[in-house]
């Protein structure tokens, strides 16, 4: 039997029962840090409610959802702060759930966050398990649990609900769901400006697949030679006869196979090709795709009456903009004037570098091209703004593949010890979210 060959079909496993593990484990490691932060802010006499639904952006999103657009404050120094720099999804979600239910619009901003923390991590797992199995997955999952700003996840903050619009739009993507990816990805869109990083990987697969369809059998033969991602779009995998050798281990040694239900398109046996779907329905995906942050910008910019543009100069209000990582390299730089501070410098340098180095090996372990494109732009416009700098590690919370090299690693140990590793982090991540969260600067 080549790789060429249909691999036998094994039984199919519901969607949630398969990624509960994960999200059992990634309800506990959020548990964790909301108990760490009720005690730290007991200790303080702050209220953790408050901190988590009363603060910095929360309160933006809030008074949108309760007032509508217009609001803004001008400070002393000339800039104007605009809630028109908020993307609406967050508020009409509060705005929404406080009409159906009894909770306030911050009751129901916090409810929308951990709703959306769970279907997003439901969502990384879904995309982890599809490129390298159900053990990836789950660690996938808890990595991004514990980051240290994962706190951030259990807020009336944005980052929750496009991380899981984004992930399961790349989902969509990756089994060949074209118009669903397009639909998500109009509302990652309408959530983030860093939606556009799911419109781009919605339209580089998309004509990527219709390169593909042009080139016919070429595809095969150029599988063996791609220096990215397989042409099916996903990480590459062991052949028919290693798959047959290989027996459930009990070692925690990881899965690596996909499960068969996720690599299978209706009405066929062999593998899902995304480049297969109808035109019609690739085309319709990518048209959906960028509808979301378009329409928004538009009407932002006719709101204010400075045309297409006119949201970058509500973002200037805020001084935020673009600028290569000028801003950020010289506020790193900055931190080298004296001792104490020169730590941070260079444990900043050390982070940046370990996100563009996990980045680089995920491109070496052929991470699929979607994947890839979404990562690069988030980190790109994470990094490369000149934005609050306190806020960075929350702004890159979403690009969540970048973890997938380090999940591969922690799925490689044994179960005993990749528990015992993951919940030491667990409680560094829990008492540092305490810490940051019951701080002066914004999450």
């Amino acid at each position: 039997m080549t790789d060429l060959e249909t691999p036998v079909a094994a039984p199919r496993v519901p969607a949630l029962r398969r990624a509960a593990p994960a999200l059992l484990g990634y309800a506990a490691v959020r548990v964790l840090g909301l108990l760490a932060l009720a005690v730290w802010s007991g200790a303080r006499g702050k209220s953790a409610y408050t901190l988590l639904t009363a603060r910095w952006d929360s309160l933006w999103y809030t008074r949108v959802a309760e007032l509508g657009y217009g609001y803004e404050v001008r400070l002393p120094n000339g800039d104007v702060h605009s809630n028109l720099a908020f993307f609406p999804l967050l508020p009409w979600l509060e705005r929404l759930l406080h009409a159906l239910t009894p909770l306030s619009y911050a009751g129901a901003g916090l409810t929308v966050g951990l709703l959306a923390s769970l279907a997003a991590a439901w969502g990384i797992f879904a995309v982890a398990d599809f490129v390298y199995g159900p053990r990836v997955g789950t660690c996938a999952v808890l990595l991004w649990a514990v980051l240290p700003v994962g706190i951030v996840q259990s807020m009336a903050y944005s980052e929750s609900l496009f991380t899981a619009l984004a992930a399961w739009s790349l989902y969509a993507v990756l089994t060949g769901r074209w118009v669903t990816a397009g639909v998500l990805a109009a509302l990652a869109g309408l959530t983030r400006p860093v939606g556009l990083a799911v419109v781009a990987a919605v339209w580089t697969a998309g004509v990527v697949s219709f390169v593909r369809d042009r080139s016919g059998g070429v595809q095969d033969r150029s599988e063996k030679h791609a220096p990215g991602a397989h042409d099916d779009g996903r990480a590459p995998e062991p052949s028919s006869a290693a798959r047959a050798r290989r027996v459930p281990q009990t070692t925690g040694a990881p899965h690596t196979a996909r499960a068969p239900h996720t690599t299978r398109t209706p009405g066929t046996t062999g593998t899902a090709h995304p480049s297969g779907a109808p035109a019609w329905r690739r085309v319709l995906g990518m048209l959906l795709a960028p509808v979301g942050a378009a329409a928004y910008v538009l009407w932002v910019g006719h709101r204010t009456g400075k045309g297409p543009l006119g949201y970058l100069d509500v973002q200037a209000g805020w001084r935020n903009g673009f600028d290569g990582g000028y801003a950020f390299a010289r506020f790193v730089a900055d931190k080298f004037t004296s001792f104490p501070s020169a730590l941070a410098g260079a444990g900043l340098i050390a982070g940046v570098c370990l996100l563009l180095w996990l980045y680089v090996i995920g491109v070496r372990q052929r991470q699929p091209f979607p994947l890839l494109v979404y990562t690069g732009v988030v980190l790109a416009l994470a990094l490369c703004a000149s934005s609050y700098f306190g806020s960075k590690p929350r702004l890159l919370m979403p690009a969540f593949p970048v973890l997938l090299p380090l999940a591969r690693a922690l799925a490689r140990a044994r179960t005993s010890r990749s528990a015992l590793v993951t919940a030491c982090v667990a409680a560094a991540s829990a008492t540092y979210g305490a810490f940051w969260l019951n701080g002066s600067g914004p999450p």
